[in-house]
């Protein structure tokens, strides 16, 4: 045999005596003389031959990244705790350690464990970014007059050098999947943008083409409502932009304009239209029938002169009068109630929007929050000097403020400073490489407050090996699109509990029922020691007993717990029957639960059984988790809340790729990286995963 054919026939011999050593817990022993470890290169776990503790540490440290990306976040942590305990202070152990801490809502804990590896010059400006972002989420400081001070991240505009897009913009339609509507009144038409600022779609109308369009709605089915300044009418369209029909027509009658412009919902989705040329509002049923006008003259009233804005919050109606500079309130059936902002208030007052428990408000250059309580203006962007007219501004689903610049024909798009400066928050959640070489990706992109980032595309994500460009990278889909929803329903198995039981269970057949096939229905007992009840059906039987210790804490993180392999919209809905608490939230606190939660992407709701308050502690982790509160008897009953869970917006993506690096019999930590660029903004993780041993 040769020389050359000796070596090849020995490196062969040395692979196979590895894989059989490996099989018999001795491996490691051979990592030096086998191969050059992938750990070293990517701060991982170089386990020291000369030491027996090392080999024990890499296995534990093999089980609990596995664990980990199961979900399965308590043995995660006692895998890591134990490697951990044969090499202290190892950064790799330290970093995985903190991230099932952070799953598993101690983010204390994780924070911890985070600077103790960092303190060692590992994890860089990724993992500074990552401890400075959930420090900055603990905060209890809110509503700062930094979380209100907006800038311009880019401003899409109506040209270039070869082409024309839009003319003369007045209005736009933010769209729960991160899409837009923009009314162009110049060019006749609606334009489709998608979150990167890329036409998806154009449409014209009727036959005969729109006639000066200026604003746009959406109304719960989808529907867009277009009002047509020069046509004097209301164009009904499809969700996809397709003309279906129209209302109202040209005078000063019932049901009719002379220039209408912007348009409102209310609660019952009657449709409000300001109608410039008549200085009045008209108003519309949800299928186009007249019912009124409001806004003229009167002993109580003195009458709109320039209808500038609309907007319906709580059924309150708030109109804007650019002559007045001003904003007045009506009720619902157009009876006058006062000034919110007074006369004066603003030079130019026009384009109301509810925004955040209060309005958008514009005066041509700049844009403010109005607060509805106080009656207080809180400037959120302002377009300096330049000559400028805005006309509308909205909110997106991604926090950004949209604003309609007629002047200059574009439409800017401004952020919040800290996240223009800051960037995104990106975490890969979980890996699946069960079918090595194919790398499954859950990516979750959020901003730094937690809030996702929702409508990106394949093209926003870069994934790499080693820096390197992935291989057949595919994006699977966004969990925002998904309408399933997964639901662990909470039941009090206190005396109070007791009595309901013919309400939770009307309660709970009524949730299966709205639910369908489109998800599944958990019930968890808040007894002393909660178990899970067996649902057949929509039949439920209590099996767990009744107690005054009954435990709210320890049922929530079992239902919780129940969810964590659930599809991408999930959450925990407690029916309360008003129960004495005192023996609840000793073993788990509101903090804890309440990042528990949301660091899994589970919502809490709380559905009343009574017409009493609601219990301090749920309304904490209503409010902290972006659930609501209702009444188990209001009367659109309860398929509105199951409606809202599935329509909850999601910043998880998933994607694939097959990988072509060497896994070394599954024995090499493998990295990956995922770059999110969106417009001027970007997020970065890198993560290791173990391929299946061979």
């Amino acid at each position: 045999m040769n020389r050359k054919n000796q070596n090849s026939y020995s490196k062969q011999r040395v692979f196979k005596v590895a894989k059989k050593l490996f099989f018999a817990g001795a491996f490691y022993t051979l990592i030096a003389t086998i191969t050059a470890s992938v750990f070293a290169q990517t701060n991982s776990l170089v386990p020291n031959v000369a030491q027996s503790n090392s080999a024990v540490a890499a296995e534990e440290f093999r089980r609990g990244v596995q664990s980990f990306n199961r979900a399965q976040f308590n043995e995660a942590i006692m895998s890591f705790e134990k490697a951990l305990a044969y090499l202290p202070d190892e950064p790799v152990i330290l970093d995985w350690l903190g991230k099932s801490y952070f799953r598993s809502g101690l983010e204390g804990e994780a924070l911890e464990h985070w600077r103790r590896a960092y303190s060692q010059d590992y994890g860089g400006s990724l993992l500074r970014s990552r401890i400075e972002t959930i420090e900055e989420r603990r905060t209890t400081v809110s509503d700062t007059i930094y979380d209100y001070k907006y800038a311009e991240q880019v401003a899409l505009k109506s040209k270039d050098n070869a082409n024309e897009f839009f003319v003369q913009p007045t209005s736009v339609l933010a769209l729960p999947d991160g899409s837009f509507w923009l009314c162009a009144y110049g060019s006749n038409e609606l334009v489709h943008f998608d979150i990167n600022g890329i036409i998806l779609n154009k449409t014209r109308g009727p036959m005969q083409g729109f006639a000066r369009p200026f604003d746009i709605i959406q109304k719960r089915d989808g529907s867009l409502l277009v009002s047509e300044f020069a046509g004097d009418r209301i164009s009904v369209l499809t969700p996809s932009g397709s003309y279906q029909t129209s209302f109202g027509s040209k005078g000063i009658g019932d049901g009719q304009f002379v220039g209408p412009q912007y348009l409102a919902l209310d609660s019952f989705e009657n449709i409000y239209i300001t109608d410039f040329g008549c200085a009045r509002i008209v108003v519309f049923s949800p299928d186009g029938d007249f019912l009124f006008t409001f806004g003229e003259r009167s002993a109580s009233f003195e009458g709109f002169i320039a209808p500038s804005g609309i907007a319906v919050f709580e059924d309150i109606v708030y109109v804007s009068d650019s002559y007045y500079g001003c904003v007045y309130m009506f009720d619902t059936a157009g009876n006058y109630l006062g000034e919110l902002l007074p006369h004066n208030g603003l030079k130019n007052a026009q384009g109301l929007k509810v925004w955040q428990n209060g309005l958008l408000i514009l005066d041509r250059k700049s844009a403010y929050r109005l607060d509805i309580g106080t009656a207080t203006l809180t400037e959120l962007v302002s377009l300096g000097n330049a000559p400028a007219r805005l006309l509308a501004c909205t909110s997106d689903v991604n926090s950004n403020l949209l604003l309609v610049d007629y002047k200059n024909q574009e439409l800017k798009i401004a952020s919040t400073i800290k996240e223009l400066a800051g960037g995104m928050f990106v975490t890969v959640q979980k890996i699946i490489s069960e079918r090595y070489p194919l790398v499954e990706l859950e990516v979750l992109v959020e901003n730094r407050d937690g809030k996702p980032i929702v409508g990106l595309k394949d093209k926003n994500f870069y994934v790499t090996e080693k820096n390197t460009p992935v291989s057949q990278f595919q994006f699977d889909g966004a969990a925002s699109l998904n309408t399933d929803c997964d639901i662990a329903i909470v039941v009090e198995r206190s005396m109070e509990g007791f009595a309901d039981e013919a309400i939770i269970k009307n309660a709970c057949a009524e949730i299966v029922e709205a639910v369908g096939g489109n998800g599944s229905v958990r019930i968890i007992a808040a007894s002393e020691n909660p178990s899970l009840e067996t649902l057949s059906g929509a039949d439920l039987n209590f099996k767990s007993p009744v107690s005054a210790q009954w435990k709210l804490d320890k049922a929530i993180r079992l239902a919780s717990n129940s969810l964590l392999n659930a599809g991408p919209k999930r959450a925990v809905i407690y029916l309360a029957s008003g129960g004495n608490l005192s023996a609840g939230f000793k073993d788990y606190g509101l903090n804890d639960l309440a990042s528990f939660m949301n660091n899994n992407g589970i919502q809490f709701y709380t559905i009343n059984l009574h017409p009493i308050a609601v219990s301090e502690e749920a309304q904490y982790l209503v409010y902290k988790t972006g659930g609501s509160i209702s009444y188990v008897y209001q009367s659109s009953g309860l398929a509105p809340v199951v409606r809202s869970i599935a329509e909850a917006p999601s910043g998880l993506y998933r994607m694939s790729y097959r990988s072509t690096l060497f896994s070394n019999f599954g024995r090499d930590f493998l990295p990956v990286e995922v770059e999110v660029r969106l417009m001027t903004r970007s997020g970065r993780d890198e993560i290791q995963y173990f391929a299946p041993l061979e």
